[in-house]
């Protein structure tokens, strides 16, 4: 009793405090207070609600059954749409602060909601190699459904909460993308509704233009109602390589020379200053040097990206295995680094220990919760980016990130990317290698100023062909948009499939120029 009582009087004093200081004070200037104290323990709840949700249709078989009734109810909402004489444009009536992208879609409140509740893995086709899921299913779910068969997918998008649809329609990587490609490109098959409300499938070899033309477009195509993934055989561990290089020119050979490599399993470089990276290299396997295990997601471990500070620090090399769901989603606990900004002390060894269990707070609370006056000063002074350049110009894209932006550490990841239709292809006639650099994180650099930094950066990044992904603050004008992007096939197909009237074109969905 004595201990309700004392949590009790803590929480009075707290509300107390707030009350004094303002809620939006607290917000911005203390807002570690608001998310360790309400925002962790509501993101617990969420996720054990999703966890029994995902349970019980495991146990029940319901996802299949109940599919085909989901995606009628989607037809006939679109149907309804025409009916009323299609006066506005349809968007997916999901809220856009459940979304991971840190943009809040204030299109939602003018579009005609269309409501989609499709959050199931539906078939696991082992004989096939092929696994066919509904597009608001996450990374988390997926490879704890997949793991315990045997299987993963491919490309497994770092952070828990990442969706299927979003991966597909947006874009999604990770460090086996050197082998694979993006997202996209380990998928096999889409299955959609159009705006005549009609239920089409497409692959590579059906409705191609379709297929082709899906990723990327955000949306504006059509609702995405399933997909079918591309499944590899899952092992238990992930041997990690840590090397720490320095010198700018040194680490970008390094890590072009092990991302040509396709004995390495995974490629990642992390940038902890111009001239010092950490490059880790990792190969699949069975087997382990019991000595050499990290659990390194389990909650009271170091976030991981601390951990791979302490090799360049000593300035030595070094082996781990680490089991590998705990390797697909190392950077979830830490939010790669963005928590360090909201939770200051979030990686000391006490916090980590005893409240390490409740990290990482759901990005979308986060945005649900942010304010106006946050969400400003968010805009104004802190960037997360991820550019998609040619990995010869690696060089002179970190010196560019470095003289615009100055936010460390940087993300590496390279990928392939092959030369198919679509928005998204390299310039020439073959594949060709290219690098995401993610900047997350506040800007170092004198006088920054979001709007003209960020020009400048896609200004570069289109000179180079590379692209930018559209999670994030875009400040491009139409022109330059599609400068950087190919929009011949898009815009094709908007025109044959009446798409005009029906969703807005994917530059007025996602650049600031357009929603300004």
């Amino acid at each position: 009793m004595s201990a309700l009582w004392s949590v009790g009087a803590g929480l009075l004093l707290l509300l107390l405090w707030v009350r004094h200081r303002g809620l939006e004070a607290v917000l911005v200037h203390h807002r570690w207070v608001f998310v360790c104290f309400f925002l962790m323990p509501l993101s617990i709840l969420f996720d054990i609600y999703y966890h029994l949700r995902a349970w019980a249709v495991w146990r029940l078989h319901s996802a299949p059954r109940q599919h085909a009734q989901r995606v009628q109810h989607i037809q006939a909402q679109v149907r309804e749409w025409k009916n009323e004489g299609s006066k506005r444009y349809m968007c997916t009536g999901r809220p856009g602060w459940l979304t991971v992208s840190l943009r809040v879609g204030k299109y939602k409140k003018t579009h005609k909601n269309i409501m989609i509740n499709l959050m199931d893995v539906l078939e696991v086709d082992s004989e096939r190699q092929v696994v066919r899921v509904e597009p608001l299913v996450s990374m988390g779910q997926l490879t704890a459904h997949l793991n315990p068969m045997g299987w993963t997918i491919p490309v497994v998008p770092e952070l828990d909460d990442l969706t299927v649809g979003g991966l597909i329609m947006g874009t999604g990587i990770e460090t086996s993308s050197h082998i694979y490609g993006l997202f996209q490109h380990t998928c096999v098959a889409y299955e959609l509704v159009l705006a005549d409300g009609s239920l089409v499938r497409c692959s590579p070899t059906e409705n191609s233009d379709l297929f082709y033309a899906v990723p990327w477009s955000c949306g504006t195509l059509g609702f995405l109602v399933a997909a079918e993934i591309k499944m590899i055989p899952a092992k238990k561990y992930v041997k990690i390589h840590y090397e720490p290089v320095r010198g700018l020119q040194k680490i970008c050979e390094k890590f072009t020379e092990e991302s040509k490599k396709k004995e390495n399993s995974f490629v990642e470089g992390l940038l902890y200053s111009l001239d010092e990276a950490v490059i880790m290299t990792g190969v699949l396997t069975d087997e382990a040097e019991q000595s050499k295990i990290n659990r390194i997601g389990n909650y009271y471990k170091p976030w991981f990206f601390k951990h791979v500070e302490k090799y360049l620090k000593a300035d030595r090399t070094g082996i781990e295995y680490i089991p590998s769901r705990h390797y697909y989603h190392r950077h979830t606990r830490s939010i790669f680094w963005e928590l360090q900004d909201i939770i200051p002390f979030g990686n000391n060894p006490i916090f980590r220990y005893l409240f390490g269990w409740m990290v990482p707070p759901k990005i979308s609370l986060l945005k649900l919760t942010q304010g106006e006056a946050l969400r400003k000063l968010y805009e104004q002074h802190h960037v997360v980016q991820d550019m998609l350049v040619p990995i010869k110009s690696l060089e002179k894209s970190i010196q560019t990130f470095h003289v615009d932006l100055n936010v460390y550490p940087i993300w590496l990841c390279p990928f392939i990317l092959p030369n198919n239709p679509g928005m998204v292809h390299p310039k020439g006639d073959e594949a060709e290698l290219y690098v995401d650099i993610g900047a997350y994180g506040e800007p170092k650099r004198k006088q920054f100023e979001a709007r003209a930094s960020m020009r400048q950066m896609e200004k570069f990044v289109r000179s180079v062909h590379g692209f930018q992904m559209l999670y994030a603050d875009c400040y491009m004008t139409r022109e330059e948009f599609w400068d950087m992007f190919d929009g011949s096939l898009y815009h094709k197909l908007r025109e044959q499939m009446n798409c005009k009237d029906a969703f807005p074109e994917v530059y007025d969905k996602i650049c600031k120029a357009a929603r300004h």
